[in-house]
């Protein structure tokens, strides 16, 4: 009887770019932060590795071994061929909010419309009604809407709930984004 061993590729290193990190995985962008990297008017760019970042701003090597481990940890819960991500405190909320809402046959339809500061805003509702161009993913639980149009712009974004003390809500990383406005609603 042969044994077979699943070795667990690690797909983030220390070696890589920040740049390289956050644009195949936009929800690294907390792990780093927590970690004190890309603060604003700081030196961090995002053509520097991780490993050198992070020893300009103090961390160790046991640090940067644990940053890279939750970084990895993350991108595990990505799927690379999923049009959008949710992550599990997202799916939660979702979830909550169904069934306090007694909305349980619902979906969270997600999308974009023109205005917002920077061109572009984002929309998310709770909606029970798919329509003709509306693509429909599944992921945790939940199951979302999206049109077609708004796909082309929002194609593999990750849907996270953030609570913190600005406020809580649910916030898009969405890679195909030039630029963002402070308001994290609006994009171009």
């Amino acid at each position: 009887m042969t044994e077979q061993i699943h070795i667990k590729k690690q797909q983030i290193n220390s070696n890589m770019t920040l740049g390289e990190v956050i644009k195949k995985w936009p929800s690294s962008v907390e792990i780093i932060q927590d970690y004190g990297l890309t603060c604003v008017g700081c030196s961090v760019a995002y053509w520097e590795q991780l490993d050198a970042a992070a020893k300009g701003h103090g961390l160790t090597g046991k640090q940067i071994d644990e940053m890279v481990e939750k970084l990895n940890k993350a991108a595990e819960d990505i799927s690379a061929n999923a049009p959008i991500n949710v992550t599990q405190k997202a799916a939660d909320k979702v979830l909550e909010l169904l069934k306090q809402k007694q909305k349980e046959n619902y979906a969270l339809r997600v999308g974009i419309k023109e205005g917002g500061c920077s061109g572009f805003e984002y929309t998310i509702v709770l909606d029970n009604e798919k329509q003709d161009d509306d693509k429909v993913i599944e992921q945790r639980g939940v199951r979302i809407f999206i049109d077609k149009k708004s796909l082309e712009f929002m194609q593999g974004s990750l849907i996270d709930y953030v609570d913190a003390l600005q406020g809580a809500g649910f916030k898009i990383s969405n890679p195909n984004a030039k630029s963002t406005c402070g308001c994290g609603q609006s994009f171009c």
